[in-house]
């Protein structure tokens, strides 16, 4: 092998930790052609994984998980994804009830998704979503290296929503994909939430229904940062918004939800 040739090897290498993947662009980014590629598919140094996507192998070939595939999204090739909704709170110790007899779904958000993304045998199946419910896409982003977060020795974390944006994220798949009642439960437990993050966050998104469903959870529940928070200084739009058939809309922020969520101070569900 040329010096070249030995030079980009050992930086893909140096880059890319045994298990991680790369695809196509990242490699012809580093100089290393399809025939080289090839090359080193047939030396050991690569394997494929997908079409356009390669993988630095693993000592025990470990089947390739989200947590990995992610990791290498943000810190390798630098796409601007991120784990939210549902996956970010869970990941952050935030309960809610998982699928009997199969992997909970990974809800992955970005707006520069590799085609190739979906198409990978991963450990949990994916689901995908753009940035646009916030005029701020980067707003409520954190770096998480507890709970299951994977970590390398670059000290590596993963790029998920803060639970103040992953509330908001998980609300707006209401009720289509996700439960009144799993978010529910979710939300008994929010009580550390971050009331100047919040009011940040619900300036910066675009839905007047995931403005009007926060609120009517944060009513249910009334932990202590309720009472920073004034639903007068949010765009929360006029009129009734239907939402779920079968419901009832609730009184003060004129969405329909199921009827237990439409309460009155004395606990009695209330009609329209």
């Amino acid at each position: 092998m040329s010096a070249q040739r030995e030079d980009r090897l050992k930086g893909v290498l140096d880059a890319v930790p045994a298990g991680f993947v790369v695809d196509a662009g990242w490699l012809a980014n580093q100089g290393v052609s399809r025939f080289l590629t090839r090359k080193y598919i047939v030396s050991g140094w690569l394997e494929r994984v997908e079409r356009g996507v390669f993988r630095r192998p693993a000592p025990q070939s470990a089947p390739l998980d989200w947590q990995t595939c992610l990791l290498s999204l943000q810190h390798i090739m630098s796409y601007k994804i991120h784990a939210g909704g549902i996956t970010a709170l869970g990941e952050q110790g935030y309960r809610h009830y998982l699928p009997l007899g199969a992997p909970a779904p990974v809800w992955l958000y970005g707006d520069d998704i590799p085609s190739w993304l979906p198409r990978l045998k991963l450990d949990a199946p994916l689901t995908t979503r753009g940035t646009s419910l916030f005029t701020d896409p980067g707003l409520g982003l954190t770096e998480n290296k507890s709970g299951n977060a994977l970590t390398t020795p670059w000290g590596w974390a993963l790029r998920m929503s803060s639970p103040e944006r992953a509330i908001l994220e998980a609300l707006d798949e209401l009720p289509a994909h996700e439960s009144f009642h799993n978010l529910d439960m979710v939300f008994e437990g929010l009580a550390t939430l971050s009331p100047r993050r919040l009011t940040a966050l619900l300036q910066s998104c675009r839905k007047i229904k995931v403005r009007r469903l926060f609120f009517v959870f944060a009513d249910r529940h009334k932990h202590s940062w309720r009472e920073r928070l004034d639903p007068d200084d949010f765009k929360l739009g006029a009129g009734d918004r239907a939402l779920v058939k079968g419901g009832k809309i609730h009184p003060r922020y004129r969405i329909m939800v199921p009827s237990e969520f439409v309460e009155t101070t004395t606990g009695v569900a209330d009609g329209p």
